[in-house]
């Protein structure tokens, strides 16, 4: 809470004049920074959500991904929210619920899956959080 302004104490900028702000304090210096890096967090998860929809990938929402073994499942990805993963750019270590092992999963174009690819991944869910 900031004092009433008659409990103000006014500082003396370096040339002596009266400066009616006093300093901003290291707790409000630390507040304004983690707002600002909250803000630019928020802001390229959004760029690369829209770079990834204009690339053919379906993120946002059911996604098919791929683990390093070569199986494919459907997965909830949002950008910047995970709770069963853990991020790591443009991939994810995850549980894969087909082989029953911990890999690195990427999204995958369905445009480059088969008919049969995109049934079996279908199929196959993993835990229905993000």
């Amino acid at each position: 809470m900031r004092p009433h302004r008659a409990h103000r104490v006014a500082t003396l900028d370096p040339v002596g004049n009266r400066n009616p702000k006093p300093p901003r304090s290291p707790r409000c210096r630390a507040r304004r920074r983690s707002k600002r890096l909250l803000a630019l967090s928020v802001a390229l998860d959004l760029l690369a959500t829209v770079a990834a929809r204009r690339r053919g990938y379906g993120v946002g929402g059911n996604v098919v991904v791929r683990c390093r073994r070569g199986h494919l499942f459907t997965t909830i990805w949002i950008p910047g929210a995970s709770l069963k993963s853990v991020r790591l750019g443009w991939y994810r270590f995850q549980r894969c619920p087909v082989g029953g092992h911990w890999s690195l999963v990427k999204p995958v174009r369905e445009s480059d899956l088969t008919e049969d690819e995109r049934r079996g991944a279908a199929e196959r869910r993993d835990l229905r959080i993000p």
